[in-house]
């Protein structure tokens, strides 16, 4: 039996769980790369029973099932299981599992959303580049208090980052597809029409899950209702925000500035132009990224494949409950 542990560019899997019970029973490949191209995955993978992805980072889709004669078993950890094609994987037999969810994660992802807020505000990674050459002081910076803060979608994500514009005494207002006046009350938020949002935001931060209806949601006209003042956040999914827009929004300095900690693809290219400007603040996908977190996922997942080797895979989300 032999076991792929995909997309672990830093080998942490192996020093923040214990793997030596699995160890002793099945080949443990950590891949520390990522895979790239469906061809060159299916070739890598080709000789193993049971995959094991980190969060989302890897797409698995119905053609790459289909070109792994082995695969038994893929353990997704964390929640969301979206870049998993389920049905495929169901209609061979392979039993797919996530892992539980964990109130850390919420809190991970809300403290880098207040650290790039704040990088923003203060020009932080900027005026410390500068400092390293010797300069001092190239901007003034904006005080949270008495700001607007735009939350885009109020869930339990949303709901903490109103709680901390609370803390920091903004003008917190929020809007998404399904919310209710009641709803973001309720939420710590006062709700605000969509235009509202963008149009009188002083910081937009992105808490809306990713799929096909929120795949562009922030796009060119939303970026061009904007305030020439107004940040924009993402630490979300990549593809919720029209990349190509916010790049020449950026460009033309139409707001002030961006951080991001997704993108459309990830890693995220050398050569992408975003790398160039100095209006966004990056962080290559931090949220959940934290040895708290990362030991929750591995740990768990070191449960979810010891069970499946005994035979009784558990939090199957496909149906398949045999191996």
């Amino acid at each position: 039996m032999r076991i792929a542990v995909l997309d672990d560019y830093l080998r942490v899997s192996q020093q923040v769980a214990d793997w030596s019970s699995i160890a002793a029973r099945a080949e443990i490949v950590v891949f520390d790369e990522p895979l790239g191209t469906q061809e060159r995955a299916a070739a890598a993978l080709a000789d193993f029973d049971i995959l094991c992805t980190l969060r989302e980072r890897m797409p698995i889709s119905r053609m790459l099932i289909g070109q792994l004669p082995r695969l038994k078993y893929i353990l997704v950890t964390g929640k969301r299981f979206d870049q998993i094609d389920a049905e495929a994987a169901a209609e061979r037999g392979i039993a797919v599992s996530n892992t539980r969810v964990d109130g850390r994660g919420g809190g991970a992802v809300a403290e880098l959303v207040w650290g790039l807020m704040l990088s923003l505000a203060r020009n932080i990674p900027r005026e410390d580049r500068l400092m390293r050459h010797g300069e001092w002081q190239h901007a003034m910076g904006t005080t949270l208090k008495g700001k607007r803060l735009g939350i885009l979608g109020l869930g339990g994500l949303g709901q903490q980052i109103a709680r901390g514009g609370a803390f920091f005494g903004m003008d917190v207002v929020a809007w998404s597809q399904n919310l209710t006046p009641e709803k973001a009350e309720a939420g710590g938020a006062r709700y605000v029409s969509r235009e509202a949002l963008f149009a009188e935001s002083d910081f937009i931060t992105i808490h809306v899950a990713w799929s096909e209806r929120t795949t562009g949601l922030v796009g060119a006209p939303e970026l061009a209702l904007m305030k020439p003042s107004a940040f924009l956040i993402n630490t979300a999914r990549g593809p919720i925000i029209d990349e190509q827009a916010l790049v020449a929004t950026l460009r033309a300095r139409s707001i002030a500035g961006a951080a991001l900690d997704v993108y459309w693809q990830e890693p995220l290219a050398a050569d992408h132009p975003l790398r160039s400007l100095d209006n966004v603040v990056l962080t290559p996908h931090l949220g959940y990224f934290t040895r708290d977190m990362l030991q929750v996922y591995y740990g768990d997942a070191v449960l979810a494949i010891e069970a499946f080797l005994d035979g009784k895979p558990i939090d199957v989300v496909n149906g398949v409950k045999r191996r």
